[in-house]
């Protein structure tokens, strides 16, 4: 065995690269457990406006979560299907409702950078760091800060 290779194949982490609103985001792939178009999504009453609804996933209830509303960002205007990232947190199946997903990215963890201090507000609440790509900056996406649904508002 060759202990470089080792070495280099531990700082690598693979990323299901995502659009939100045309800005590039990865969601570290050991976190993903499906990628789907929500259909039949029934509203919550009451919910918080982030809340896109809940739909049934193979005999599961998910919620689905407009990354867009949770990122105060503004509604789509096309009229593109959504798409969305399954993801599992506290036991609990959620949808990450976004605009388009990517490709896997193999990306080095040392490459990884801390977030910038002119970087939005509304991303820095939920980054866990960027990488600087060509001509474009990857936003890593802090699941777990994402689905913290009993914090503040991230558009406030």
């Amino acid at each position: 065995m060759n202990n470089a290779n080792d070495n280099a194949n531990l700082d690598v982490t693979e990323y299901v690269t995502v659009m939100i609103n045309e800005q590039l985001f990865g969601l570290p792939i050991a976190r993903v457990e499906d990628v789907f178009m929500p259909v039949r999504m029934t509203r919550v009453p009451l919910s918080a406006a982030e809340i896109a609804g809940v739909l049934n996933l193979r005999g599961r209830i998910v919620t689905a979560i407009d990354m867009r509303r949770r990122l105060g960002l503004d509604k789509r205007e096309d009229s593109r299907p959504p798409m969305a990232i399954g993801i599992e947190f506290k036991g609990e199946s959620y949808g990450l409702v976004i605009d388009s997903v990517g490709e896997v990215l193999k990306l080095s963890e040392s490459a990884r950078e801390v977030n910038p201090v002119n970087l939005d507000a509304r991303l820095a609440r939920v980054s866990a760091g960027i990488f600087r790509l060509d001509g474009k900056l990857l936003v890593v996406l802090d699941v777990d800060r994402v689905l913290d649904l009993g914090s503040e508002t991230l558009a406030a």
